[in-house]
């Protein structure tokens, strides 16, 4: 099975080198409402899920 295209996505990856940029920012918002960031989160196993929702600030997904 391939690898969701939100686990390399390159926005995420600019997120976490730095957070505060505009790229960063911009997924930030963007993974508070995106339908195919909510599908692979909520697919993922509970332990990675919350560890996701931890590390991104996502309370939703707690």
């Amino acid at each position: 099975m391939s690898e969701a295209p939100c686990a390399r996505c390159m926005f995420r990856a600019r997120y976490d080198q730095a957070p505060r940029s505009l790229l960063g920012r911009l997924w930030r918002w963007h993974a508070g409402w995106c339908p195919g960031f909510r599908a692979y989160i909520t697919s993922l196993p509970a332990e990675e899920r919350q560890a996701l929702a931890e590390r991104y600030s996502l309370a939703k997904y707690r």
